[in-house]
């Protein structure tokens, strides 16, 4: 009987938890959009100068709630779960980050937009390098938000960093030792990179941990990672020709801070830098306010 009464009240809690993580405002759209050989979900919203926001590992999509609703008061704003990842298809191959930033290519094609502003988080980071170095003429503006970019100095020193060491991992052994334990595994990323563990709230490791636990997740999430070796092979050579486009590098105080703009000096001639006081890793979740106004008045600037 105490059984029953507590799957009862679990069960009558569950929406409340689930309304907890923002949604995006009512004017955004969904579409599933054939791309580049896989299928892309994605949310668009309203009208002006378009913007691609480009998640990465521990989020989907819906990390962007908060700027997506500040830019669509004056921008198209774009916002795709890579493949393998949230409601995106999950095939067994493309995660290298120059195919995904062709999937990139091919969401923004098939919505008619040429030309975009490029905003990347963590995994997002070094999908939008890969995409503003393939499409250089198609690419306004680069931000780039506390992740190294594979191959780009100093990404030696940085790789062997012990915190790093699912890079590697993967495989149908560590799938077998993941699965039903998503949560376990994706709160070490949440508690582990964050300056405030208590910031990613209850609600959002649950809306996460669940998108995760889908069939074919957690194998493609650990082949975003163990595609960083050929990362990191197409960005050495992409660096010899440094992008000219103004490039925002954001770091979280206790997480990349600094390095983020070091990084993408070696890789840009236009490097504005800024770091978020206060705020480990996930920057969207730690500090959205000072995220928000730092991208907006950077996307602002007319250079």
């Amino acid at each position: 009987m105490r059984a029953r009464y507590l799957a009862i009240v679990l069960t009558l809690l569950a929406p409340a938890a689930r309304a907890e993580v923002e949604q995006f405002p009512s004017g955004f759209k969904t579409r599933t959009i054939a791309a580049n050989g896989t299928q892309i979900h994605v949310r668009i919203g309203g009208q002006g100068p378009a913007v691609i926001l480009i998640h990465g590992f521990g989020d989907t999509g819906d990390m962007w709630v908060k700027l997506a609703a500040d830019l669509v008061r004056d921008h198209t704003v774009v916002v795709p779960d890579l493949r393998g990842m949230g409601l995106s298809s999950k095939p067994d191959n493309g995660y290298d980050k120059w195919t995904q930033a062709a999937d990139m290519r091919a969401v923004l094609a098939a919505l008619g937009i040429e030309k975009t502003a490029v905003v990347g988080h963590d995994i997002g980071t070094m999908v939008a390098y890969a995409y503003a170095a393939r499409y250089r003429d198609l690419t306004e503006k680069l931000i780039v938000m506390d992740a190294p970019v594979p191959g780009v100095p100093p990404w030696d020193e940085v790789v062997r960093s012990p915190q790093l060491w699912h890079f590697d991992l993967g495989g149908l052994d560590m799938e077998r030792l993941v699965k039903g334990r998503e949560r376990i595994y994706l709160d070490r990323f949440w508690n582990d990179f964050a300056g405030t563990p208590s910031r990613i709230a209850e609600a959002t490791r649950r809306h996460y941990a669940a998108l995760y636990a889908r069939p074919g997740a957690m194998r493609a999430a650990f082949a975003q990672f163990r595609s960083i070796r050929t990362d990191a092979e197409d960005n050495k050579k992409a660096i010899a020709t440094k992008l000219t486009i103004p490039v925002l590098a954001v770091g979280g105080e206790k997480s990349f801070g600094a390095t983020e703009a070091v990084v993408m000096r070696n890789a840009a001639t236009d490097v504005t830098e800024l770091v978020i006081p206060d705020a480990g890793h996930w920057l969207m979740e730690e500090q959205p306010a000072a995220t928000v106004k730092a991208i907006r008045q950077f996307l602002d600037t007319k250079k």
